[in-house]
């Protein structure tokens, strides 16, 4: 629903082999690019108390890291964690008016993750919580990566 009220669109992968599971895509024009567009690694938990003050923290397995980092990566690359509420329940309420999902998605740039040391199995991550994946951050998102940015 964000990306489409965006005026965004998603490019589904069939499988994640490169890491990422969507790209999403924009048709405006930008400073250096036209139709600037990011993969996205999705991920979603119920685990509200991986949310702190001012970040959001994420155990990642070290081979999906490694390929979502990659500095060699083409097109930019991010990683979103989305927190939904623990009853599985009160996640959605839907009427014939609205549809509602309880929850927020966070994200970060694949580049500011950090290094994974060989011989490491997983490592923590943190998606600062100003990093609200919403409409306005989406187009900032397109901006900076439209203007030259965001690798």
């Amino acid at each position: 629903m964000v990306v489409t009220a965006a005026g965004c669109w998603i490019k589904d992968h069939r499988t994640d082999v490169d890491g990422v599971d969507i790209t999403i895509a924009s048709s405006a024009e930008y400073e250096t690019w036209y139709g600037p567009e990011f993969e996205l690694q999705l991920k979603c938990t119920a685990q509200q108390d991986l949310l702190k003050d001012d970040h959001i923290v994420w155990q990642m397995k070290a081979e999906p890291l490694r390929k979502l980092i990659n500095p060699k990566r083409f097109t930019p690359a991010l990683l979103g964690v989305l927190l939904v509420p623990e009853d599985a329940g009160s996640w959605l309420n839907q009427s014939e008016e609205q549809l509602l999902l309880e929850g927020g998605m966070y994200w970060e740039y694949a580049a500011k993750l950090g290094e994974i040391p060989e011989g490491q199995g997983s490592k923590t991550v943190h998606l600062p919580r100003s990093n609200l994946f919403d409409v306005e951050r989406l187009l900032g998102i397109m901006r900076t990566i439209g203007d030259g940015g965001g690798r």
